[in-house]
């Protein structure tokens, strides 16, 4: 594995806690997972462009966090996340094909060979994520609600509770009460116009650890696998047609001499970096870092700013993904001693790749049906160049 680059401190949820990644990566007692199937991580951010992330050309802010990521895995230049409507380019992620209704979802297949399921984030399809292979959720299902990053309520459903709406309250599940569909659960900090729980940092920093730490592979369960969906509803603007980009605060960038709203997103997304921190900190702690990979990536065109003043956080690439409907996005993959570290890749590939590409990591018998093709001889440094 190639040396890694000191990196910088790593900034937490609420801005504290701080490790190095260096030593996450290189820690040889996290070796002895080997032989276990990996779990999987996909991330994907709504609205990220390239100019969002200091690994692809951004130089007036740092993301150290998504940078060492970059650092130890490979970093595509030709990602297609899928089509301009929601619902067609999640069939894409999901489904592995455009068709927006029916298929089988990548969570059925990896369930059906063993791995735990969760998503977490927006839920782009109809139907409900319970009904498709996800045995846990925590998000939205109106993806309106995403855009309020100080929501004061969620929608949340796994195997073992419901919301009883005869006692208010959360129950724990038994086959007489009828079907688990969840419920709906209250942000109380949120309630009233309260701004004090921040959406982002709530999925990644809270969701996302709860979801890794309950169910890592370890001798308890068999060692099995996990596979974990994040929909992240963020960077994009709160209110359309604005810069609107809220953030509990404009630090470190509030003596920058930029408009405010180039302050906030520079802060939103220095937020999101130090919130990736904290979960290869969570990783580093479980001694997972060796036997999961992590697809980061954009799930939608980075909008266009009304302040031209804020165009600084765009590259050339994220100019023309405005104008041309073949748009391209940040795809960064991480599987710490299986993917060649420090690689940057002009394969093109897209969302309805990730199915098969994913049932192969897992060593599934592939699907029937799949429009897309398996990335991983890409992955594995076994492809020429510009070709999956």
């Amino acid at each position: 594995m190639a040396m890694l680059l000191i990196m910088g401190w790593l900034l937490s949820a609420a801005g504290a806690a701080r490790a190095n990644l260096a030593d996450i990566f290189t820690n040889t007692s996290v070796r002895t997972a080997i032989l276990h199937r990996p779990s999987i991580i996909f991330i994907q951010c709504h609205g990220l462009g390239f100019g969002d992330l200091s690994c692809y050309g951004q130089t007036n802010f740092e993301t150290p966090n998504l940078d060492a990521l970059a650092a130890q895995g490979i970093r595509f230049t030709h990602y297609q996340p899928g089509d301009s409507d929601p619902a067609i380019a999640g069939a894409d992620l999901l489904n592995g094909s455009a068709t927006a209704d029916g298929g089988t979802t990548v969570a059925e297949l990896l369930k059906q060979s063993g791995y735990k399921t969760g998503y977490i984030g927006e839920w782009p399809l109809s139907g409900k994520p319970w009904k498709q292979g996800f045995d846990e959720f925590a998000g939205f299902l109106n993806p309106d609600e995403g855009t309020n990053y100080y929501a004061d309520s969620f929608w949340r459903q796994t195997p073992h509770e419901y919301f009883n709406t005869v006692s208010n309250r959360w129950t724990e599940w038994q086959p007489g009460d009828g079907p688990n569909n969840g419920g709906r659960e209250m942000i109380y900090q949120n309630t009233g116009g309260q701004k004090v729980r921040y959406l982002p940092d709530f999925m990644l920093a809270g969701w996302v650890n709860n979801f890794v730490r309950t169910h890592q592979p370890d001798r308890f369960n068999a060692f099995r696998p996990f596979f974990l969906m994040v929909n992240l509803p963020a960077p994009r603007s709160a209110t359309p047609g604005r810069d609107d980009f809220p953030v509990p605060s404009d630090a470190p960038f509030t003596d920058q001499p930029w408009p405010q709203a180039a302050r906030n997103r520079a802060a939103l997304l220095t937020r999101l970096d130090g919130d990736i921190g904290t979960l290869f900190e969570q990783l580093n702690k479980l001694s997972m870092t060796n036997n999961v990979a992590i697809f980061f990536t954009s799930s939608a065109v980075p909008e266009k700013f009304t302040e031209p003043q804020l165009n600084f956080f765009r590259t050339a690439a994220d100019f023309q993904s405005q104008t041309n409907r073949e748009w391209s996005a940040p795809m960064i993959v991480c599987w710490p001693g299986t993917v060649p570290a420090g690689l940057v890749s002009d394969a093109a590939w897209s969302a309805r790749d990730f199915l098969p590409t994913a049932v192969q990591m897992s060593s599934s018998p592939p699907p029937e049906k799949a429009d897309g093709h398996s990335i991983l001889p890409v992955l594995l440094g076994r492809a020429a160049p510009g070709s999956p």
